[in-house]
Order: C-alpha cells, then sequence, then structure tokens
C-alpha cells in the first residue's frame, strides 16, 4: 500500500485467507480477507457472538497491514461488524484500496446508516455483503460501491435481485462462483466483478 496503516491491536490473532476478485476481462481487482480457523478451516464467524466478530475483525485487519496486503494495486476486502461502522470500534485511517464489507448480520437502523454516510463522508469504500434484497439491505444501497451477490441467490431470485443491487449504481460483485455455468451466467447477467473457486480459491495466508 501507498502508506502503512494502523489496525486495532487484538489479543489473539486468527489466519486469514484470501480469495481473488476478477474483472469480466479477466483482470484483478482485490481480494477478499476472510476469517479462518486455526486450522486453516473456515471458521463460520457468522455463528459467533457479536464480541467475538468483532475481535475477528480486528485480528483480520491487523494481519493484513502487518503482512503487507494486499499486494500490487488491488483492493482488500474485509467484513466489518456493526461495531465497526457506528465507529464503537475503531478502523485503519482511509485509504483507496480497503473496502468494508458489511456482513449480512448487522442489522441496519438509523445508527448504521449514519455511520455509513460518515464513512463514506471519510472517503472510506462501502460494499454490501450477500445482498437477498431484505429491507435493510435495501436502505445500504445509496452508501455502496459494491454490492455482492451469492450466485445461489440469484438463481434463487432471478434477474429482479440483480437489477435492484445496481438500480443506485454500485459495482456487482458474483460470489461463489464455483462453475464455468455459473461463469457464463453472471457475465451475461452484467456483473461486474466476479469471485469464487472457479476463478481461485481462497488461499490461507502464512503467519
Amino acid at each position: 500500500m501507498t502508506a502503512p496503516l494502523a489496525a486495532p491491536r487484538t489479543p489473539a490473532r486468527l489466519p486469514v485467507a484470501r480469495q481473488p476478485i476478477w474483472t469480466t476481462g479477466s483482470q484483478l481487482h482485490g481480494y477478499e480477507y476472510l476469517y479462518r480457523s486455526r486450522h486453516g478451516r473456515p471458521a463460520q464467524v457468522d455463528l459467533w457472538s457479536a464480541p467475538d466478530q468483532d475481535v475477528a475483525t480486528a485480528s483480520v485487519l491487523e494481519t493484513l497491514y502487518d503482512a503487507g496486503e494486499p499486494p500490487g494495486e488491488a483492493r482488500a476486502f474485509v467484513n466489518v461488524t456493526r461495531s465497526f461502522v457506528v465507529r464503537d470500534r475503531p478502523l485503519p485511517a482511509v485509504h483507496d484500496r480497503l473496502v468494508l464489507e458489511v456482513v449480512e448480520s448487522v442489522v441496519v437502523d438509523d445508527e448504521v446508516l449514519a455511520g455509513l454516510a460518515a464513512l463514506r463522508n471519510l472517503g472510506h469504500l462501502i460494499a454490501i455483503d450477500d445482498f437477498e434484497a431484505t429491507d435493510g439491505q435495501r436502505r445500504m444501497l445509496p452508501y455502496a460501491d459494491y454490492v455482492k451477490l451469492d450466485c445461489r441467490a440469484v438463481e434463487r431470485q432471478g434477474t429482479a435481485l440483480v437489477d435492484l443491487a445496481r438500480s443506485w449504481g454500485g459495482r456487482l460483485v458474483a460470489e461463489r462462483v464455483s462453475t464455468a455455468d455459473r461463469l457464463a451466467a453472471c457475465t451475461s447477467l452484467g456483473f461486474d466483478l466476479l469471485q469464487g473457486d472457479v476463478l481461485g480459491p481462497a488461499v490461507t495466508l502464512p503467519l
């Protein structure tokens, strides 16, 4: 990155994996940085308590910058919890290659929307994770630079979900692109960016 960023210090560090995010023209756009268990497997953080999820987010941010990630000009997509959105917990300084990805477990209320507005005004980039058109996610659309959709949700809800996701101008990211058929379908639907095992699996970073 162009300058070192200070991240919150945490009492314990979790392994972190990164998965590439590509443009439809096969150019690397960024990486999502994912929590992992101490054995390198998915940690199912969405089932953890809110305070534990906060610690995991802080740990990922710390690892990210201590490791000099992301490489090159790639952007770093990092899941953030409510505490980071409403600034109860500190974030690194604003950086044009860090994308704050609001996880689906965040309950959207006026405080969260005010937090997103403040973060955008400071220059932070915002993504909505796992968009399925819930009322809360719809309310976040005006603040989103990126909207991420799971291919399975698109297959269930159809093109109306895609059209709604792009209605405020955020760049659309297809997640879980796990087969050639899904890759072709997402490309035909006009997604801007693609993420999934068929394009590159998540790989755990060395600590």
